[in-house]
């Protein structure tokens, strides 16, 4: 799916992030995914974004729409005539926005469910929690701001992690054709993070013992992003089982 080139603020983005039995998060990525590798671990999380003046390129910011949204993500690979490519694939999307709800999967890539977010943020602690009006999906993660992150992370630095992270910019999510994915590039003006020590994290979907059998997923850091300039940029779909 094609669209013009959107741009806004990330007033706010709260990414959570698991490290997870390669060979499990395997099972739960379609093809072409396959899991990408990090100290031995899959990689996988929830992207927590308030968006804020999204409009198309050349429209000025006071006409553009605000929205809080939900991403759940796996970080993977994948081979186009050969040749490794590396971004994330986003089983399900939430969003509080109508707009964005009723786009998602025809005028915008990827499907969209619709959500109710419930946000607190003072100077150094943001909580975010999101439950799907389906009822089916439940977020909630609670941190304050630090300097590094856990010493169990399979990322040695804050800067490897911001990397990582920031390279995995091409995300892919279905759409409501079966074993199609919109793709959609992430632009970023200003990239950076700060890492959040996580007081409470639970998640429905890393809490599903039929996908993630216990001991086979653990958190491993959450980062912080505030206003940051950026574009969304779509992509050419891939196709799973296309002839």
């Amino acid at each position: 799916m094609r669209i013009p080139i959107i741009r806004g603020l990330i007033d706010r983005r709260v990414l959570v992030n698991y490290r997870v039995d390669p060979d499990v998060l395997a099972r739960v990525c379609p093809e072409p995914f396959r899991p990408q590798m990090v100290g031995g671990f899959g990689v996988a999380g929830i992207c927590l974004i308030r968006l804020k003046q999204i409009r198309p390129k050349h429209l000025p910011s006071f006409f553009g729409v605000a929205s809080e949204n939900a991403a759940h993500r796996i970080a993977v690979q994948w081979d186009v005539n050969g040749v490794g490519q590396t971004g994330v694939y986003i089983p399900r999307r939430d969003t509080s926005s109508l707009m964005t709800a009723f786009a998602g999967g025809r005028l915008f890539p990827g499907v969209h469910h619709r959500a109710r977010f419930d946000v607190l943020e003072a100077e150094h602690d943001y909580r975010v929690a999101m439950t799907s009006v389906d009822g089916t999906v439940h977020v909630d993660v609670d941190g304050r701001t630090t300097e590094a992150l856990p010493d169990t992370s399979v990322f040695a630095t804050v800067a490897e992690c911001s990397q990582f992270f920031e390279a995995g910019s091409l995300g892919y999510s279905p759409v409501n054709s079966a074993a199609k994915y919109d793709g959609l590039e992430l632009r970023t003006v200003n990239w950076q993070v700060q890492p959040l020590s996580v007081r409470n994290v639970h998640s429905s979907f890393f809490d599903d013992r039929d996908l993630f059998p216990a001991g086979s997923v653990t958190f491993d850091n959450a980062l912080l992003m505030r206003d940051i300039e950026h574009e969304w940029h779509s992509r050419k779909s891939l196709c799973g089982h296309c002839g």
